[in-house]
């Protein structure tokens, strides 16, 4: 690695390399900055290249020829709906003559012309170009005569930076000179020192926007922005080691530059607007797609690939371009796919993505749209034709699954837009299904058995699942076993190098929680005994739709959003309010309008987002049905429309918008419902949309979260998601043996209840049978007590859950198993076992009074990095017979120390109950997971008063000495410490 210490240095540099790479040297006279054009390499190209055509073109224009083709060349490139990628990729016609500019390199070696030709593409680079009296370009790069690429460098030893390259393209260089002229001119301009690169595909003086063209910093945990450090290379050499390399310039060319036009009608105004944009793939769109095209090259269609990349990658051009590229891939002259379908969860497909494919590929009949106008006969008619680009949704996919049996010797790509909705459940089962071998079915025995058969990696087809934060089984089915045994995505972009590259903000920058206080009376004289999960519920319930509490907070949110929020984006900032129910969302869009309409606010006005219609209490006694429609005064589909205008400024929403609603002018974000995971992490994401030229700043006032309950779900998805566990079968039979235990469920009556079960239609006497069947095992549970129901309830669910999870993740078969799992669905629907007293109304039976809103100090902070998830388990909390040995013990002598005559069998039971309700405890859950078995212990006893206290009715004087005596706190319930902060840490 030479010493390089000015810029000149640097310069000669990379020529040298560029020679070494095949590259002609031009020296910079031989530029024709009228037309951006090395004239002399133009026509050497086509008369080398096309000889014929060129002949007959100099008969026709004689000594014209020359000139008069480059003055059609330009026209046809400047030209209002002309470019120079599309002039390079098709070339032109001119008197009866076509006339290409580039020859790709062939996809197969059949054709000896084409190789040829591929082989006398010329490129050249000058330095020093002159464009103007004012301007100087330090290099330009040519393809066949053609400029494509211009560069700035700057050197940092002389005290420079790729920013300072970035000034000169804003304030020294011309956005209307040939050079730079938006389409026609080059098509990237990158500013480059010797750690960094950035590009604009379009200049615009001080208004231009460079993204970074970095490889990235760091691997997994650590990646980042910028572009690692080495010892013997400088950190950009991969600019001339490959992006400047032949090959990746025809590459780029060919397969990944391409115009996007935007088309928006607003269905407020009616107006159009039309937008276009060069785009060149940022570097790691650039990787992956190489990526992921070099492992199907060479593993067919064996594998599947999960791509975890952030909000702000560029998913949908990135899905184009694999899509593109896969539909066109062959290996030893055959193609790998006969064809590649898109999947999107999304009920009308993604414009932007069909144009973005359309845009790569203007053959008739290459891609296929399966919108809502179409059928499933119009599905199966591509699949059966050889449609090379299937786009379609997950819900028209399913209908498809009798042809599937025709689809056997064909070989496909699925490229699953957001694995975490598609994948899910049995959605994914039926996917994987259709794209696989069928047979005939007479009876649902047969169709069990080709079913299970199914499930696993199918050997014609390749998943390829995009996703921002990939759930547990998401990566078991996607992800690759890396060294240490763990799975993880095939290739990685961020959160933190998105945020820290520009592409999205940091939301958790300005976090202000509140917290609620309240005084809670009865109004009853009987004091009766209610399940606690219940009666906390109604009271949480209560609580959030008391008019005090709600006017309360909806006063909160109007100021703050007017002082702090709305300024923001020179004063076009928008909010969005994140209620937990529907009734909730039409009580503060009522609750807005009224704190409005009383303070006369004008610059304030909200819209309301929730599915169907409701009854809502307005007044003591009256009932008023709302919806969607009538609150807002428009449909449904125009509200994100009316939403982007100035006439409203703040979304309130029940469960809708809160994922793939993308507004940029989203600053504020209140939050009155309880958020974990992947939901509060997608439900902030809505905060996360840059919007140039604006520095955006985000807010979040949260009345039900704590920050370190948010960083704590951002935690698995920030940087890398690895899976740390390997499937297991072997656990299923252990809940099936539990399920067995209860003798509730009687083995002869599995297959006619199953075979009923699969039945599109049942006779009112095919009802009865099932329902006898079902009512025979819920008399058989009645029999035992009514913890055994509750936990034979449990045991069920767990069942289910695990069973899908095993089918998704393994190739798991067994047909006795699989009806039992068929069974125990319909079973688990038709149980609703309840403690006595789970059903005590508390309505009109309490009042709160003393409503308090405390604000908490305003907090910022990087997410935690804990990328480690883990399969779900057939864990189910269990106490070891020796431990309630023990806990027995430890009664006896308590009631021998103290004289009491506690009933051990009935005290056991109350601290099972607690340990029930510790097990469940969220809090406890993240210090588990966060902390040493010591450090545990704290939060562990702490816990357990908050537990205890909810039971304290129940046994009021063991209670009370429990609380009152840590020994004989620690003594009682320090045998379950370890247990339980192992299971947590499980889970």
């Amino acid at each position: 690695m030479p010493p390089i210490h000015e810029k000149r240095d640097y310069q000669a540099f990379i020529l040298e390399r560029l020679k070494e790479n095949g590259y002609k040297i031009r020296k910079a006279n031989h530029f024709d900055k009228k037309y951006a054009v090395d004239r002399e390499l133009i026509f050497k190209f086509l008369n080398d290249t096309q000889p014929d055509q060129m002949e007959t073109l100099k008969n026709v224009y004689k000594d014209a020829t020359e000139e008069t083709l480059i003055n059609f060349f330009n026209k046809e490139i400047t030209k209002s709906r002309g470019s120079l990628i599309e002039f390079l990729k098709n070339g032109v016609d001119i008197s009866g003559q076509h006339l290409s500019f580039m020859y790709a390199k062939p996809t197969t070696s059949f054709n000896e012309d084409l190789n040829k030709k591929y082989e006398q593409n010329i490129f050249s680079v000058m330095e020093e170009v002159v464009v103007s009296s004012e301007e100087r370009i330090d290099l330009v790069l040519f393809l066949n005569g053609f400029a494509i690429i211009s560069v700035e460098l700057k050197c940092n030893f002389s005290g420079q930076s790729y920013e300072d390259a970035i000034e000169q393209y804003r304030n020294k260089r011309d956005p209307k000179g040939r050079l730079f002229l938006f389409k026609a001119g080059c098509l990237v301009n990158f500013a480059m020192d010797l750690n960094e690169v950035y590009m604009t595909t379009k200049l615009d003086g001080k208004s231009t926007f460079f993204l970074p063209f970095n490889k990235g910093r760091g691997e997994g945990i650590n990646a980042g922005r910028g572009n690692p450090i080495y010892e013997d290379k400088y950190s950009v050499y991969y600019m001339w080691e490959d992006i400047f390399q032949k090959d990746t310039i025809l590459d780029l060319v060919g397969k990944f530059i391409f115009i996007e036009t935007k088309e928006k009608t607003n269905s407020v105004t009616g107006r159009k607007s039309i937008s276009e944009s060069v785009i060149f793939p940022r570097y790691h769109q650039l990787d992956c797609v190489r990526k992921v095209i070099a492992d199907v090259s060479k593993n067919k269609t064996s594998q599947n690939y999960l791509i975890q990349h952030s909000t702000g990658s560029g998913k949908t051009n990135s899905i184009a371009w694999i899509s593109h590229q896969l539909a066109k891939l062959h290996v030893n002259d055959e193609p790998v796919f006969d064809s590649i379908i898109v999947v999107t969860d999304r009920k009308v497909i993604d414009r932007q993505l069909q144009k973005a494919i359309r845009s790569l590929e203007h053959k008739s009949g290459f891609i296929a749209v399966m919108d809502d106008d179409k059928s499933s006969s119009d599905l199966k008619y591509t699949l059966m034709n050889n449609t090379k680009i299937i786009v379609t949704t997950i819900q028209k996919f399913l209908y498809i699954l009798d042809i599937t049996k025709k689809l056997s010797d064909k070989k496909f790509a699925v490229i699953i837009d957001e694995a975490h909705s598609s994948t899910s459940g049995k959605d994914m089962l039926a996917l994987k299904s259709v794209l696989t071998k069928d047979e005939e079915f007479e009876d649902v025995e047969d169709l069990i058995t080709s079913g299970i058969a199914k499930q696993g990696k199918a050997s014609n087809v390749s998943m390829i699942a995009f996703t921002a934060t990939p759930k547990n089984t998401t990566l078991q089915i996607f992800g690759r076993q890396n060294r240490k045994g763990q799975k993880e995505s095939f290739h990685l972009y961020s959160m933190k190098q998105a945020i820290e590259e520009g592409f999205i903000v940091d939301v958790l920058q300005s976090f202000t929680p509140y917290e609620t206080f309240y005084k809670l009376n009865k109004e009853v004289k009987e004091d009766p005994k209610i399940q606690t999960a219940s009666a906390k519920k109604q009271i949480a319930r209560f609580i959030k739709l008391h008019e005090t509490n709600i006017a309360q907070r909806v006063e909160i949110i109007i100021e703050h959003f007017r002082t702090t929020v709305l300024p923001e984006l020179d004063g076009q900032a928008k909010a969005m309010v994140v209620t937990s129910s529907r009734e909730e969302a039409v009580k503060y869009r009522n609750g807005f309008d009224e704190y409005i309409r009383r303070k006369g606010y004008t610059d304030v006005k909200a819209l309301v987002a929730f599915s169907g219609k409701i009854e809502v209490e307005i007044k003591k006694g009256i009932k008023k049905e709302f919806s969607e429609y009538g609150m807002n005064g428009f449909p449904e589909e125009k509200l994100a429309d009316y939403f982007d205008t100035e006439l409203y400024n703040v979304l309130i929403v029940a469960n809708k918008y809160q994922t793939g609603f993308d507004q940029r002018k989203l600053v504020g974000m209140y939050v009155l419902k309880k958020l974990r995971g992947v939901n509060a992490v997608q439900t902030f994401e809505r905060l996360d949309r840059i919007c140039p030229p604006y520095n955006k700043k985000t807010f979040i006032l949260d009345f039900v979260n704590s920050f370190d309950d948010i960083r704590t779900a951002y935690s698995k998805f920030y940087t890398t998601t690895l899976l740390a566990d390997s499937v297991t079968t072997s656990g299923i039979y252990d809940l099936e043996t539990k399920i067995d235990s209860y003798a509730v469920i009687d083995p002869l009556d599995i297959k006619n209840a199953v075979n009923l079960l699969t039945k599109s239609k049942l006779t009112s006497k095919e009802q009865e049978q099932l329902s006898f069947y079902f009512n025979k095992c819920k008399k058989n549970l009645e029999t035992r007590n009514i913890e055994d129901q509750l936990d034979f309830q449990k045991i069920l669910k767990h069942f289910i859950r695990f069973y899908e999870f095993i089918l998704l993740a393994s190739c798991f078969e067994d047909k006795e198993l699989h009806q039992k799992y068929s069974f125990i669905i319909g079973l688990e629907s038709f149980l609703d076992i309840r403690r006595p007293g789970g059903g005590y109304d508390l309505t009109g039976k309490i009042q709160a009074t003393n409503f308090l809103q405390k604000k908490g100090e305003t907090v910022s902070g990087k997410p935690k990095i804990d990328p480690i998830i883990k399969l779900p388990t057939t864990t189910v909390f269990n106490i070891l017979p020796a431990k309630l040995k023990k806990l027995s013990e430890i009664i006896s002598e308590i009631n021998k120390k103290s004289g009491t005559n506690f009933a051990e069998d009935k005290i056991v039971q109350y601290i099972l109950r607690i340990m029930e309700g510790i097990q469940k405890s969220e809090k406890l859950k993240i210090s588990a997971e966060n902390n040493t078995e010591k450090d545990f212990s704290f939060a562990f006893f702490d816990e357990i008063k908050t537990v205890m206290m909810d039971e304290y009715d129940n046994h009021r004087e063991f209670s009370k000495m429990i609380l009152e005596n840590e020994d004989i706190k620690k003594q009682t319930f320090g045998i379950f410490e370890k247990q339980i902060y192992e299971q947590l840490r499980q889970k």
